[in-house]
């Protein structure tokens, strides 16, 4: 067999293996679910497997891309979900909550730096893992976990919140090595926020009108660049992805499309196909020793120590700001336990940036997985999942014509 023919047989296989990983990451994952395993952790498992199994689509370029899209597609639509007259709603109470969590990372961090385990910087980060709700997949999981409008307020508006937070402090504490580099960074970042505004507002006068149904794709394509310029700023894609998202939702009088739910219901869809993709990746980057007895022991002691506290701040705060039931505030508490996305994209800064210990890393994914399965074991409701809305509509049977009602009468 001749070169050209291996290279042949190579293209062949390597196809096969997309298509067997598409049946992995859209079919397998629904099978499972059925025994309470979220959606995303068997993406996740599935990358670790395939990574340290047989080492397939290790460095692949494509899952890469298509990785990337999905994380900025998640954080787009979470910027799509900042809402500041809902959050103007219970400011009194997100701006208690907000306190609280941030005393909470500091807390956590200055225990991490006096028990010498890491440095101001990464322990910052690492509370910021711990202690920080995932709110894109949180809002998407909020339809099988919780029913009660007011408790999907709260929980959106706390886990959003926090989000945005989380962000700023992720951002300052990654530029924090220099002023020139903070405020540099700084200045691109403010750049980016007064430029995006009047973007939108020119393609709406000007391109809109002669390219009719083309605000999403260039909704996705900002967010993408944007992504890029804070990556390459030091502070990860999701941080320009996510400020699209909220320019792009305080503009929606400007441009009608945007204005109904149609924008966001194509951005969710999009995230529900790309996500997976990051989910894989993700489990690709693992490696063996990041799972060792230390790794294990590390992540169960967070989960011990970390999981009560926030389950008990939020309870106890509810039940003394606004006089719930205790089962009341629980309800709020547990959905907002998943960190995985969050966790997932710290604990990568983290290995990449700081080079912190191996144990470190593999508690933190430890620790990720079990709060993301806990909302569902707790409440023994479906696990949150990443699903594709429906692509056609509902079929309902037509009614009976009067002639044939008589007939079986």
């Amino acid at each position: 067999m001749n070169f050209s023919q291996d290279l042949a047989g190579l293209d062949f296989t390597s196809e096969i293996a997309y298509v067997a990983l598409l049946f992995g990451l859209f079919i397998v994952p629904r099978i499972i679910q059925r025994w309470g395993v979220p959606t995303a952790i068997t993406a996740f498992a599935l990358g670790a497997a395939v990574s340290m199994g047989v080492g397939l689509f290790r460095g692949d370029d494509t899952i890469s891309l298509l990785s990337t899209l999905g994380i900025v597609s998640l954080f787009l639509f979470a910027g799509l979900e900042v809402d500041f007259g809902e959050l103007r709603k219970g400011a009194a109470i997100l701006v208690q909550h907000i306190v609280m969590r941030v005393l909470l990372v500091g807390g956590a961090a200055w225990a991490l730096v006096e028990l010498g385990l890491l440095d101001w910087r990464p322990a910052i980060l690492v509370a910021l893992a711990i202690l920080t709700p995932s709110t894109g997949f949180i809002l998407d999981s909020l339809d099988s976990l919780v029913k009660d409008e007011k408790d999907r307020f709260w929980i959106r508006s706390k886990a959003v919140a926090i989000e945005i937070v989380a962000l700023a402090a992720m951002f300052f504490t990654l530029k924090s090595t220099s002023v020139e580099s903070l405020g540099l960074s700084s200045l691109v970042l403010l750049g980016m926020i007064l430029v995006l505004p009047w973007m939108f507002r020119a393609f709406a006068r000007v391109v809109l009108p002669h390219a009719p149904k083309s605000d999403f794709a260039f909704l996705v394509i900002v967010a993408a660049a944007c992504a890029l310029i804070t990556r390459n700023l030091g502070v990860y894609y999701l941080v320009g992805a996510f400020v699209v998202g909220v320019v792009a939702q305080s503009f929606r009088s400007h441009m009608p499309s945007m204005q109904s739910d149609h924008m966001l219901h194509a951005v969710e869809s999009l995230a529900s196909l790309l996500v997976p993709f990051y989910f894989f990746h993700a489990g690709l980057e693992l490696r063996r020793d990041d799972f060792s007895v230390d790794a294990l022991v590390a992540g169960l002691l967070m989960v011990a120590v970390a999981v009560p506290v926030r389950i008990l701040t939020v309870v106890v705060h509810r039940r003394v700001a606004l006089k719930e039931s205790l089962r009341q505030a629980f309800n709020v508490a547990v959905p907002m336990l998943p960190t995985l996305v969050f966790t997932l994209v710290i604990a990568g800064v983290l290995r990449d940036e700081f080079d912190i210990p191996s144990w470190v890393f593999g508690g933190l994914i430890v620790y990720a997985l079990v709060t993301t399965m806990l909302p569902s074991l707790m409440t023994r409701k479906p696990p949150p999942d990443f699903t594709l809305p429906p692509i056609l509509p509902t079929v309902v049977p037509p009614p009976a014509r009067a002639e044939e009602s008589d007939t079986k009468a």
